[in-house]
Parts: C-alpha cells; structure tokens; sequence
C-alpha cells in the first residue's frame, strides 16, 4: 500500500528517478565501464565522472522546466522544445565535461605533445572526438527526455482512463436508473386509476385498503436503490405487496403459486426485477379471463446460475422468434435492456408458451449471494 502511495506521487517519484538515475549512469555506465574497457584510470577519475553526472543532473533539470512549459502546448511546440532542448543540453554537457577533464584530469600540455606526435591525423582524431563526445552526451540528454515524456503521457493517458472509466459508469448507473424508474409511474398510474373508479364508485374502505397497501410499496420501492441487488426472498417480498394491491382488484380471481428452491431465496438480483414482468402478465394474462387465472413463479439453481421462470395460463400471445411481434409495453423492453446493462451476454432471457395457454417467461443470470 506505501509503495502504491509513492507511485501515486508524482513529484516524490521524479526526485527518486532523477537522482537515483544519473547516479547509476555515474557508477556503472561510466565509471565502471570505462575502467573495465580501459583499465587504469587517471587519478580522480571517479570525482570528475561524479561532478559531471552532478553537471548533468542540473541540466536535465533545466530541461524540466522547460518540457513543463510546453506539456499542455501543441505537439509541435512539445517535438521542438525536444529537439532544441536535447541539442543544447547535450553541448552544454559536451562542452563542460571536456573543460574539466582538460584542466583537472588530462594535462592540457601533456596532451598537446601527444597530438603533435599523431601527425597528420590528430586533426581527424580531434574531429572524430568531438563528435563522438557529442553524440554520447545528446543521447543521455534524448534517452532522459524521453522517458520523462513517457512518464508525462503515460499519466495523462491514465487520467482520460479514469476520466472515462468514471462517465462510463456514471452513464451506466444513470441508464439502470432511468429503466428503474421507468416502470415505478407505469404501475402507480394503473393504481391511481383503480383507486380512482373506488372513489367513484363510493367504496371509500376498499380504496383506503388500495391507498395503505400502494403507501407500503412504494415505501419498498424507494428504500431500495436500482443499482443495488436484493435477495430473491426480498424481492418476493415486494411482490406480494404489489399483488396484495391488485387482488384488491381482482380478489379471488388472482391467484398466485411459488416454487422456490431454499438456495434461490438467498439469490441476489436487481431490485424489482420481476415487478414488471408480474404486472404484464395480471394486465395480459390474467385480466383478459372472467375467471381469473393462476400466477406461477419458480426459481433454483443449476450449475452456478440462478434459473427464474414466471408463468400464467391467460389466453397466451403470439411468439416470433422468442418475441411478441408488435409489443410496445415498457415491462419487457426494460428487463431485457436491465439485464443487458448489468450481466452483458453473462445472461438469459427468453418468452415461451405455457401448456395448454399462457406466456411463460424465463429468465438466466449468474448466482450471487
């Protein structure tokens, strides 16, 4: 968790990298490695690659500053400050790292007789050097700036991740959230209605029974967030107060039945979930017949899934290819588009005749408790 809150820190980061990198140049890169190619070294050889990594440090330094000037501008100012930064801090260094050595390490004059005794090719040599010595401190001064680069982009590229990790779930949250509330004004105009004819009709005590028993659902309703899930038995729960409204209605027209297997009940699925698919079936199943009809519902557990089926034996519709051609009711379509929203293709959901007449809806999400 420590490390984590470092790497999270992008300036105690940078001092770490910084410092922690010019000083593995300094020792392995060229201490190290020049004393393993050439062998012996010059007296305070190891000081002179110190100051010049120290050197080196401070221009890149410099070069922060300047690439953070230019971070939030165009990407050709950011591609010339590069290459403009990285030319100049490679002379700089170039040219201050064989200052030193000239006067503190190499003997100027004892360098001088060494040219003289190359002839004619001390002139090539003197040219090649300071290519070379160029080359060499421009590639430090590159391969620094572009892992700061690197570095900079990679945290931007994490921040629009994030940024777009977080609309992506806020969208998500607020699409389950307009589906919920969606199906809430359908049942509660349906209610109201009913309520209303009771009034009408002067049967104050049973539209009062309608208004106490609408008052609890919605209670329930409200209590419990669309983007939490419930248990299967909750659920039940908030069905048996829908249809201790409806029956209201219907009285003993309307009947309901219950298969639950004990492990389903601890089963956790989106809030009201079946709530709609009940009121479909009571207002195109059950409602079409004078005699009533018989609500089922059934649910177990099969190989790490929850198995939901919901049945009545109505008059039954008409299925093309799993669908009801023409349906224009929200129930539906707002299940189906729930669980596409919260399972992905993690689930089922398909419309089924039910033996002899009826509409039998089934219904696959994984197991949760």
């Amino acid at each position: 968790m420590k490390f984590n809150r470092f790497l999270e820190n992008p300036h105690k980061l940078f001092w770490v990298l910084h410092l922690g990198g010019w000083a593995f140049w300094g020792v392995f890169l060229k201490y190290l490695y020049t004393t393993q190619v050439l062998g012996e070294q010059p007296p305070d050889y190891f000081a002179y690659v110190m100051v010049i990594s120290t050197i080196g440090m401070l221009i890149t330094l410099a070069l922060r500053y300047l690439y953070r000037w230019v971070m939030e501008r165009p990407l050709w100012l950011q591609a010339a400050a590069f290459l403009a930064g990285t030319s100049l801090a490679g002379y700089l260094w170039m040219h201050a790292r064989s200052w030193i050595f000239m006067n503190y390490i190499e003997v100027d004059k004892d360098y001088s007789a060494w040219l003289e005794k190359m002839g004619p090719a001390a002139e090539l040599y003197e040219k090649v050097s300071y290519v070379s010595t160029f080359t060499s401190g421009w590639t430090v001064m590159a391969a620094w700036s572009v892992l700061y680069f690197g570095m900079k982009y990679h945290r931007i590229f994490q921040r629009v991740s994030e940024s777009a990790l977080k609309s992506a779930a806020m969208a998500h949250e607020a699409q389950l959230k307009m589906l919920r509330y969606q199906l809430n004004p359908h049942f509660l105009f349906n209610t109201l209605n009913a309520i209303s004819t009771l009034v009408l009709e002067k049967d104050t005590e049973l539209a009062n029974r309608m208004v106490n028993k609408l008052s609890r659902f919605l209670r329930f309703s409200l209590d419990n967030d669309p983007m939490q899930k419930v248990t299967l038995a909750e659920e039940l729960e908030a069905i048996g107060l829908y249809l201790d409204i409806e029956k209201v209605r219907f009285e003993e027209r309307l009947q309901l039945v219950e298969d639950i297997e004990p492990a389903a009940r601890k089963a956790l699925i989106p809030s009201l979930l079946l709530q709609p698919l009940v009121e479909n079936a009571i207002k195109y199943g059950i409602a079409q017949k004078e005699d009533g009809g018989t609500l089922s519902i059934a649910a177990r557990v099969f190989s790490g899934e929850l198995l939901l089926e919901l049945a009545d034996d109505g008059p039954g519709v008409d299925l093309e290819n799993g669908t009801i051609p023409g349906a224009n009711g929200v129930g539906l379509r707002n299940t189906r588009d729930r669980l596409r929203e919260l399972y992905g293709n993690r689930h089922g959901f398909r419309l089924g005749r039910t033996e002899p007449h009826g509409l039998t809806i089934s219904i696959r999400i994984p197991y949760e408790t």
